[in-house]
Order: structure tokens, then sequence, then C-alpha cells
């Protein structure tokens, strides 16, 4: 009886040429979100992860009063918005236990948008649908942003994001 079923997924890249560009497409993303998405974060330090959770929170019409940081210290910050975000920063997480212990599993399990920076230090089979950002820096200015959808709504999510 394996029967066996086929997850949804689509790639594609895009380059932005300043943090600005960075911060739009995280809006212009962040105005399609529905409840529920996940968006893993990666690439090295500096290469705009948090600018565009900073577009992200634009985009989810988060209030302009609530300044969108990285949570390396505290974990997980959250925002209000047309659907609460949720910033999840695994940059000093070594252990996977401690998932657990600070919240990730109820989050993901919320109605929110959840942007986890550092998403790498996770198992992929522990986030749910998700679409996965990789951020490499291609000079000071610009950068190659690879998206990987996987689930269908992510991947329309992406397909939308491509017929700009």
């Amino acid at each position: 009886m394996g029967s066996e079923f086929k997850v949804s997924s689509f790639k594609f890249q895009i380059t932005t040429h300043s943090v600005e560009e960075t911060k739009k497409l995280g809006e212009k993303i962040g105005e399609w979100l529905n409840a529920g998405t996940v968006i893993a974060l990666t690439g090295d330090l500096g290469s705009g992860k948090t600018s565009f959770v900073q577009g992200l929170a634009r985009g989810l019409d988060v209030p302009d009063v609530y300044y969108i940081t990285s949570p390396s210290y505290t974990l997980i910050n959250e925002y209000p918005g047309r659907h609460p975000l949720f910033h999840v920063d695994l940059y000093r997480i070594e252990d996977p236990v401690d998932f657990e212990d600070i919240g990730l599993y109820e989050i993901l399990d919320d109605n929110g948008v959840v942007a986890i920076e550092w998403a790498d230090r996770i198992q992929k089979e522990l986030l749910p649908d998700h679409v996965i950002v990789n951020f490499e820096i291609s000079d000071d200015e610009s950068r190659k942003i690879c998206f990987t959808a996987y689930g269908l709504e992510c991947v329309n999510l992406l397909k939308k994001l491509e017929n700009l």
C-alpha cells in the first residue's frame, strides 16, 4: 500500500541592490501573507535578514511605534498587526532541546506569521509548510535572495511574487 505523495515545492531567486529594496521586498511579501505562514531566514551575519523582517512587519501592518530589531537576546519578539508577527532569532541557540524551552513549538502552532532568523539551526522536518529565504551578500549593498517554498500555499505565494 505504500502510497506516496509529493511535497509541493518551488524555487526562484531575486537580487536587491539596497537595504531599502530588501525591505520593500519583505513589505510586498508581508502584504500577501496569511496567518500560519512560516518564513525560515538563512544567511550570513549582515546579509539582510532583519531588514527583510522589518519590511514584512510593514506589510503586515505592524504599527510604526514598534521598531523591529533582531531578538538575539530575547529570542522571540511578538508584534501586533493584521496577523501577529513572531520574530525569532536562533543565533544563540545551540541545542535543539531549547526550542521547547523558548516556546518555538507553540508559536509554530499559533495563527500568526513566524519569521525565524538562523533557521538553519532547526531541523527542516520540524517546520510546517514554509518558505526558506536565503540571503547571500553580493557586494556592499546588493543581496542575492533565494526563495524555496514547501507546501501549496507557500508555493502560490512565491509564484505571485515571481509574477511581479
